[in-house]
């Protein structure tokens, strides 16, 4: 070990700190934390472990450094972000690479000896007069196959304590790996600070705000933002790393929920499942009555021939805005309980209540929130309404104070996965729910070829279909086409792969009006559970194999005590020709231009069901009722 770097670290650090780091004997970890004390400069240094008492010194310094706020109720805080900092910053979040590196046009990329220059001198001494949290987490459940130690400099003790509430502590698996490691790291500051409401403390040189991934050092920096999707570092950014790290070993990390489905004589059935923002992905894995793994990262490896799979992450950084006690119940209870909760960007009215947006009751007049004093019919400098929450607030608690977390959430050996889903906001192509003939079928038709339509309320012109495959085109570190040849390869390794499935909650009729009731979704998932056991059979059509009219009958009545008739049943079945013969048209012309290195059996697979398709519609007609085939 570099003496000069023992020594540094001995004079920066306090003895009992000090030890902390010596315990680990991680020659490359005393480097980059000494690196960037030396350049970052902080007050003063805390070395964290997973002990009780340093998890409680992080809660409490989130208050006492003014980042959160106690509420009315035992546990519950509040944290605002800057007015301009309630997102993730896409324009300035990017790819550090070398010149000879080529990710592809989707990806935002700039040259690594320039972007390591210019983060360098943003961030030396950004912390001055701040204390630097250095803190040890493990995505993926500890002592697993599926670990990956992180280091996170911060000196932000509300994403310190938030990392604390969605991951795993990771002190005692550096201990256990020692100088074997193969860690991330993360260097987060929030630099200079302006007071907010409630005189809480919000990150000021926006101008200044970066978010630069290192894939060559699997390094994260990110400065002058508190915005938890720019700083917490485990979350997306880390999912960037993962994904090139994958893709060099073997394995996938994938942007998917993980959750239980529940069956005859006790069975579970695991699935994975991609949706697209507001596609109806948490909805899912909260669905009354199964079991939620995880709602938003998992790695997924080949295991003795079984696919198994992890949530990365064990608590939820979730979204508030319409949350009730109607539609919710699972995520309204915990909200409303004593526990442990980061509110972050909702309304604080009368004696520390927190409101968001479509909360049921008490609809205040006034109060503090992101934009300081608020009070009804406010408005931004541009004449806009500011709603007494954002609409990108957000809670973070630990997934265990839910009633539904399924029993395997920390297993070192994950869950094996039955089937995969993809999802994604569909008004008049897909049916409600289909299953692919394998996986190569699947993998293309339902998950490389995945849109989502863009709705009026979030993104201004509504029915605009974004191409996003497997629901990761943003997270994506690697070029599209070797993402998707990886998936490819990676199901075709074993004998059985899970049975791949999409599912469309969007479905509408010729009047506009939905074709199903949100919950419907409920009889979807025990379909898929039937089919995963071959306890079903189904109907092929060009595009998949879609259920009988009698087994979703029964279902209907046995999970929501509903009848469905066999009208609404062949009008949400029928086969859309035009429709799917368009998107065919449409994702060919994709792959075709966009993506530059698409493999050819994409092409193939398009190919021939565009064939199976327009023979069908030879035969039957534009549109083909479910039981002609």
């Amino acid at each position: 070990m570099d003496q000069k770097t023992v020594n540094y670290l001995e004079e920066r650090l306090s003895s009992k700190d000090y030890q902390k780091i010596m315990k680990i004997k991680n020659p490359k970890l005393n480097e980059f934390i000494a690196k960037y004390i030396d350049l970052c400069n902080p007050a003063k240094i805390t070395v964290c472990t997973d002990s009780k008492e340093d998890l409680q010194y992080t809660r409490e310094a989130a208050i006492n450094n003014h980042e959160e706020a106690k509420l009315a109720i035992e546990g519950h805080t509040i944290h605002f972000d800057g007015f301009y900092d309630q997102a993730r910053d896409k324009p300035r979040t990017k790819f550090l690479v070398s010149p000879s590196k080529d990710l592809g046009p989707e990806l935002n990329t700039m040259d690594r000896d320039k972007g390591l220059k210019e983060i360098y001198e943003i961030m030396e001494n950004i912390m001055e007069g701040h204390e630097l949290f250095i803190k040890f987490f493990c995505l993926g459940p500890k002592n697993s196959l599926f670990s990956i130690p992180c280091v996170q400099l911060t000196d932000s003790a509300y994403v310190a304590h938030s990392e604390d509430l969605l991951y795993r502590q990771g002190y005692q698996e550096f201990l256990r790996q020692g100088k074997n490691a193969k860690f991330f790291k993360f260097v987060h500051s929030q630099g200079q600070l302006d007071e907010a409401g409630l005189g809480l403390l919000v990150s000021k040189n926006i101008d200044k705000r970066r978010v630069y991934i290192d894939l060559e050092d699997e390094v994260i920096y990110s400065a002058n933002t508190q915005y938890g999707g720019n700083t917490i570092g485990l979350k997306k950014l880390a999912m960037r790393l993962a994904i090139n790290r994958a893709s060099k070993n073997g394995w996938l990390t994938e942007h998917m929920l993980v959750m239980g489905v529940h069956g005859k004589n006790d069975r579970v059935s695991y699935f994975t499942g991609a949706f697209p923002s507001m596609c109806g992905k948490t909805s899912t894995a909260m669905i009354n009555g199964e079991t939620i793994v995880g709602d938003d990262i998992a790695y997924l490896r080949n295991i003795d021939g079984k696919i198994r799979t992890v949530n990365v992450e064990s608590g939820i950084f979730g979204i508030i805005d319409g949350i009730n006690d109607r539609d919710d119940l699972l995520q309204w209870k915990a909200l409303n309980m004593p526990a442990e909760i980061i509110f972050t960007n909702q309304l604080v009215y009368n004696d520390k209540k927190v409101y968001w947006n479509g909360k049921p009751g008490e609809k205040p007049e006034n109060g503090v929130n992101h934009s300081g004093e608020w009070f009804k019919g406010k408005k931004d400098k541009d004449g806009n309404e500011i709603k007494p929450s954002h609409k990108n607030a957000r809670f973070t608690f630990k997934m265990d104070i839910l009633d539904n977390v399924d029993p395997t959430l920390h297993d070192p050996k994950g869950v094996e996965v039955s089937g995969v889903i993809y999802g994604g906001r569909d008004s008049d192509t897909s049916v409600p729910v289909e299953e692919s003939f394998d996986w190569t079928h699947g993998l293309v038709t339902k998950g490389a070829c995945l849109e989502s339509e863009t709705t009026a309320a979030t993104l201004g012109k509504e029915g605009v279909r974004v191409f996003n495959p497997m629901s990761n085109l943003d997270f994506l570190s690697i070029p599209i086409g070797r993402y998707i040849e990886d998936n490819l390869k990676f199901g075709n390794s074993v004998k059985n792969p899970p049975k791949i499935f999409s599912v469309n909650y969007f479905l509408r009729g010729k009047n506009g009006k939905w074709l199903n009731h949100k919950n419907d979704k409920a009889v979807w998932l025990k379909w898929m559970e039937l089919r995963v056991n071959n306890e079903v059979e189904a109907i092929e059509t060009p595009t998949g194999f879609i259920p009988l009219y009698k087994d979703l009958k029964q279902l209907f009545k046995q999970v929501l005590n509903k009848d469905y008739s066999a009208e609404d049943y062949i009008e949400q079945f029928t086969v859309r020709m035009p429709e799917n013969l368009s998107k065919i048209d449409r994702t060919i012309e994709i792959f075709k231009t966009r993506v530059h290195d698409t493999p050819d059996i994409v092409f193939k697979v398009l190919e021939e069901q565009q064939k199976r398709l327009l023979e069908a519609k030879e035969k039957y007609g534009d549109y083909i009722k479910p039981n002609s085939f």
